[in-house]
Formats: C-alpha cells, structure tokens, sequence
C-alpha cells in the first residue's frame, strides 16, 4: 500500500471519480452524476476521500458528517487493488476526519446483497444494527 496517496478529492477528480466508481462501486445512487457530487465537494471540500496510485483512483470513501453524525457513503475499492489495505486505509482517514469533527460514532451504508462488503465491514469494527431501518422518500423523478 505504499505507492498509495489519501486526499480529499478537488472538482478536478469529479469525472475520474464517477468512471471509478462505474468499475468499482456496487449498485448506483441518484446522486452519481457531476451535478450531485460537484454539490458534495462544493459544500464540504474534505468530505470525498480518494485513494489514488500513481495518478489513478484506486478507492474512495465519503466521510459526511452534519454536525451531529457521522456517516459513510461509498467506500469503494477498484477490483484489482482490494485484499491491500486501501479500504482500511481509507476508514481510518475517514475516521480521523470525524474525530477532528467531534464525531462520536459512525455509520455506513451498505447494500444488504454485498457479501463482500459486509465482510470488510466487519474487519472494521462495523456491525449492522437490526433494530433500525432505513425510510427514503425521493425528492427528484
């Protein structure tokens, strides 16, 4: 993981960052166009992490936090790079973040059908928490 750079990503990564994501991220969100991530950078400039390798994205991770909590969206790792430390890497900086932030506790969204991906959770310290569940009500068509 050496030849590996964190940072938070500039308006200059947007596209990189949405082809990355087509490659490596499971399931789309109505937020993965330019217009929705541009709002995130603009609005919070150190919320999307970007791993990258020798210019390249190799992973990313959005650390949003609203004041009150701290929340995870699209921790990505590109297929070829996962098993190397990137996504722990990445949660680890995310986590500084939210600690700088006065975070106490974080959550992640995670596709119930990404095996994968709750296997990484959980080497992470992430658990699901049952007893919630997520209400979503569409504010565009």
């Amino acid at each position: 993981m050496t030849d590996v750079r964190i940072r938070p990503a500039t308006a200059e990564d947007l596209d990189a960052v949405l082809a990355f994501w087509r490659t490596a991220a499971e399931g789309t969100s109505i937020s993965d166009d330019r217009a929705g991530v541009e709002r995130l950078v603009a609005r919070d400039p150190e919320a999307l992490l970007l791993a990258e390798s020798e210019g390249e994205p190799v992973g990313t991770v959005i650390a949003g936090f609203d004041g009150w909590r701290c929340h995870l969206y699209r921790l990505a790792v590109h297929p070829r790079r996962r098993r190397q430390g990137i996504g722990s890497a990445l949660l680890a900086a995310a986590e500084e973040r939210f600690a700088r932030l006065g975070g106490r506790r974080a959550d992640a969204m995670v596709l119930v059908r990404n095996e994968t991906a709750h296997h990484a959770w959980h080497a992470a310290g992430y658990g699901p928490q049952e007893r919630w569940r997520r209400w979503v009500k569409p504010l565009t068509d």
